[in-house]
């Protein structure tokens, strides 16, 4: 006899089958906080007004980010007898034109096309051909973002979504964390520690009352990953969250969730309520008896939180402050209770684990890093998005291949990993691979995702004075170590930038960055001077040039840079002039001008006004005195 979930299953495979390859156009659009930013409902409404008008029957879904971030908007055509298409930039007035040109009439305007997808199914998103993009990838965490509506539960069941808990619900505690055990999982939220072990304390630690959070609060600055999930595929997590509260004896488990983030909640809010509706989720689940609940708690935005105790601290209505440890949350977290915490992505994995199984998981990545993982890979890169990777993929191929290389064609000089808490890693470790063990000799971390790209105008001790600045106002103030560590190593960059700098500024940044590593209460102190440490480590011959020489080689820190004027080259067009607003540049109409140095406040203004065609101002390194 069917169980109730077979009727589902089967119910909403028919519809979903029937969506992709029925008789009529399905367009999808994505509609998550990126492609709003970039106006996707504006796209949205114009291809519905159009079909209105024009008397199409079509069928228009809203989806997730498929992760090509720097083509939005995204449009996705699956015409009947044709491969499905998709397309980048696709602002209204281009709509309408896809409308007509191609859903009605049969030219498929390849001048907006990315390329192609699958054989016409837009379920392969990942298979679009002639973008290369896609090609390095692996994607299943994010496989259905882009693809199903997030809105509809059926499309999450159709495409394989709780069939994971279905079979978690038929085993035992102990053979969950088993498979979770062989599958390799480690902890995507940026420490790597074996997912089955943090569980199986939970799971043996003694208790009445267990409970399940998963972190969600994403405080790295440009850093999405965690939000595309829940905007794309909300099902995907809390599928996991209850074959996690299944494995480790819980019965209430936590979303915290920054409250700057409100298509997620609006998405996470009806997943729940969808979810309860169909047994999935609440008291009897499945009709095996198990229960397991859900609340949502909206955080502030305190990038602490992102620690385990201090988000605790935050649920049970206190200040986000860490707390010693041991005890580990494991054994005394929530309320004095065991407690695990989970980020999304960790959570999303559970439940491929438990539809696709253990050995399948395991298939792709290293031997130490198994599986993929989600970055958002942003800066002076070509292509930026949200790219789901093997572990063990090169920063090179992650940078080239996915991303495109650098813009501009500039020359590449770092890739930052792991958010503010990261190191920055120079071309000459390009060919690192990118997983836990190999990025933390590196000298970094793999935190959460995210993955910043620079170039030659970036400069290495401004990139780490502007980390350590953002973790210095982070923190909590606590532990000594970070509140007065991070100030004091603050206070030397500035000097340093500012050219104050002293030769013995290096010594001593490197001796108090150590020491409030090896001290600090919480991860964030722990990790707060990666940035200056590994720039140190691999470009200390721009900390020598600042002290040395009052030079700043990449032309970024203003008091130690300079702006002159060819005098040679200068005709008198005064458009500089104009722009300075220091009444620092001299000289009469059509003859050449110069910059008075000690009215010059570094602004540029005149290097961004002077044509091109004249490039008679120049930015050097160093300070000039006047007439020089």
């Amino acid at each position: 006899m069917k169980t109730k979930f077979e009727d589902i299953m089967v119910k909403s495979e028919k519809e979903w089958e029937s969506m992709q390859c029925g008789e009529k156009p399905v367009i999808l659009v994505g509609t998550a906080t990126c492609g709003r930013s970039a106006g996707s409902l504006e796209t949205l409404e114009a291809l519905r007004s159009e079909a209105d008008k024009s008397g199409i029957d079509c069928t228009i879904i809203e989806v997730g980010c498929i992760g090509l971030c720097y083509a939005e908007p995204l449009v996705t055509i699956a015409k009947p007898g044709n491969p499905a298409v998709c397309y980048g930039g696709i602002d209204a007035e281009k709509a309408k034109e896809l409308v007509e040109k191609y859903i009605i009439g049969n030219d498929p305007v390849p001048e907006y096309a990315l390329g192609t997808i699958g054989q016409g199914k837009i379920a392969d998103i990942e298979k679009i051909q002639d973008t290369s993009v896609f090609k390095p990838q692996i994607r299943r965490v994010l496989k259905k973002c882009g693809s199903i509506d997030p809105a509809n539960v059926e499309h999450y069941i159709a495409n394989g979504g709780y069939s994971g808990l279905k079979r978690a619900l038929e085993m035992t505690s102990e053979e969950i964390i088993d498979n979770i055990k062989i599958s390799g999982l480690r902890g995507r939220g940026g420490a790597g520690f074996p997912t089955w072990r943090k569980w199986q304390f939970c799971h043996d630690a003694e208790g009445d009352q267990k409970y399940l959070i998963c972190n969600a609060d994403e405080g790295d600055p440009g850093a999405f990953m965690n939000r595309s999930l829940l905007e794309g595929d909300p099902h995907a997590l809390l599928e996991g969250m209850v074959i996690a509260g299944r494995a480790i004896g819980a019965d209430t488990g936590y979303i915290y969730c920054r409250a700057e983030y409100p298509l997620a909640l609006e998405r996470l809010d009806l997943a729940i309520k969808q979810a309860k509706d169909l047994g999935f989720l609440g008291d009897n689940i499945m009709e095996t008896g198990f229960t397991f609940h859900i609340k949502v708690k909206e955080g502030a935005g305190a990038f602490v939180c992102g620690e385990e105790t201090a988000l605790i601290a935050s649920i049970e209505g206190e200040r986000g402050m860490p707390r010693p440890r041991p005890p580990f949350p494991a054994v005394s977290g929530l309320w004095g209770k065991p407690t695990i915490i989970n980020n999304v992505e960790t959570l999303a994995s559970v439940a491929l684990v438990m539809q696709q199984g253990a050995q399948w998981f395991s298939q792709v990545g290293s031997e130490a890093s198994k599986g993929t993982k989600t970055f958002a890979l942003v800066g002076k890169v070509k292509r930026t998005g949200l790219v789901e990777v093997p572990m063990g993929i090169t920063l090179r191929e992650m940078i080239y291949d996915i991303g495109g290389g650098i813009l501009n064609d500039r020359e590449f000089k770092a890739v930052q990993t792991g958010g503010p808490s990261g190191g920055c890693i120079p071309a000459e470790k390009l060919d690192t691979p990118v997983d836990y063990d190999s990025l933390n000799a590196a000298g970094t971390i793999m935190g959460s995702g995210g993955m910043v790209v620079m170039d030659a105008d970036n400069c290495m001790v401004d990139v780490a004075r502007y980390f350590l600045e953002f973790t210095q106002k982070e923190s909590c103030g606590e532990c000594v170590p970070c509140r007065l560590g991070t100030k004091q190593m603050l206070d030397i960059l500035n000097d340093i930038t500012q050219g104050r700098g002293k030769p013995d500024d290096i010594d001593l940044l490197e001796e108090i960055g150590y020491a409030v590593k090896r001290t600090s209460l919480c991860g964030l102190g722990q990790t707060a001077p990666n940035p200056v440490l590994s720039t140190l480590r691999y470009f200390r011959n721009e900390y020598e040039a600042h002290i040395n020489k009052k030079e700043c080689p990449s032309l970024v820190c203003r008091d130690l840079i300079s702006y002159k004027i060819d005098t040679d080259k200068c005709t008198g067009c005064r458009l500089c002039f104009k722009a300075c607003p220091a009444d620092a540049i001299i000289g009469e109409k059509k003859e050449p001008h110069i910059v008075d140095q000690e009215k010059c406040i570094k602004c540029g203004m005149c290097f961004e006004k002077c044509p091109p065609k004249f490039n008679a101002v120049v930015c050097i390194p160093g300070q000039l005195k006047d007439g020089e």
